[in-house]
């Protein structure tokens, strides 16, 4: 049965972090300097198992989720991932399993087990095509080859058409925005430009860095004619364009100058069991210790039907200079 929030949004697609792990720094999301050596990501007996996480996934689709996304950190971080998907893929109601990655570790073989095991899609962050200023934004000296070859590799799985997500900060990689544009147009694949966001605590957020959804369509539109298209479903987070000559898909998230929370349908459970209700949430509803606790599966429903017909969360409608400054969830615990 699909439970609806205060705002009389439906519970539909659930995001699920299996590791708070990442082999990147991105400076806008775990800069080195706070996630150093020595900060102390979570145990592995804090982790949800998989077991845990089927079952937690066969319960929300009971209240009408159909879509689930993994993510982290970074998510093939967590060994036999496609174990993972097997048993998502396995449950009733759950219709979609995609994946979010930086594809350093996507490689020919592993994206061929995990389209076998149920994955349909895949997501892949790509900040820039420019190597030097892409090294500088992951800040693990990584090399953008990798990842245009991971990207190839979903592909050829049977993976796509993949999404390639770039977080736009000014001064930083907005000079690019057309050289992806040009890489990816003609192609299947849907690139994503995300305004930048305050999320977490450490990422130094100000709106001057901003570089605004509508900024980024009129230097497309300076290149190439763009037709506006409509969303595929309530709570798509993409504003849509098409190339008018045909050349593909092209798509701004605007979730800090235009926001969409009145559609958003999104739950999010982190790697340690937590559910939040919002990206930018601070508290989290702790399902490990019902799952752990001995909890029924009706239980666990009526926990989760519980907390999110009570959820009221519009963060990014109401942000102003002081809501940024509120401490949140770090991103790397919960996934984009």
């Amino acid at each position: 049965m699909t439970v609806r929030d205060t705002l009389g949004r439906p519970l539909h697609d659930l995001r699920i972090s299996v590791t708070d792990r990442c082999n990147f720094r991105c400076t806008y999301c775990m800069p080195k300097e706070v996630f150093g050596r020595d900060f102390a990501f979570l145990e592995r007996a804090e982790l949800l198992s998989f077991e845990e996480i089927a079952r937690v996934t066969r319960v929300f689709a009971g209240h009408g989720v159909g879509k689930v996304r993994l993510t982290g950190g970074e998510p093939l971080l967590r060994r036999d991932l496609e174990r993972l998907v097997e048993k998502l893929a396995a449950i009733e109601g759950i219709e979609d399993i995609a994946l979010t990655t930086n594809g350093s570790l996507l490689t020919r073989e592993k994206a061929r087990v995990l389209k076998d095991a149920g994955l349909r899609r895949v997501t892949v962050s790509l900040d820039s095509l420019d190597d030097a200023v892409f090294r500088r934004m992951n800040d693990v000296d990584f090399p953008v080859a990798r990842v245009l070859e991971a990207i190839d590799a979903a592909a050829d799985a049977g993976l796509g058409p993949v999404k390639i997500d770039v977080v736009v900060k000014r001064g930083m990689n907005d000079g690019g925005i057309i050289e992806l544009a040009r890489r990816f147009r003609g192609t299947p694949h849907i690139l994503r430009f995300i305004e930048y966001m305050d999320v977490g605590n450490s990422n130094g957020w100000r709106m001057e860095d901003v570089v605004s959804g509508r900024e980024i369509v009129e230097m497309l539109q300076r290149e190439w004619p763009l037709v506006p298209a409509d969303r595929n479903y309530f709570g798509e987070v993409a504003e849509r364009w098409v190339y008018a000559d045909g050349g593909g898909e092209v798509g701004v998230i605007t979730s800090v100058t235009q926001p969409f929370c009145g559609s958003c349908t999104r739950a999010r459970l982190a790697a340690d069991g937590k559910l939040y209700l919002c990206l930018f949430a601070a508290i989290g509803h702790d399902l490990r210790a019902l799952l752990r606790g001995g909890a029924t599966d009706e239980e666990l429903s009526r926990a989760i039907g519980s907390v999110w017909s009570r959820r009221g969360d519009r963060y990014s409608e109401i942000r102003s200079e002081a809501t940024p400054g509120l401490r949140k969830v770090e991103m790397s615990h919960i996934g984009g």
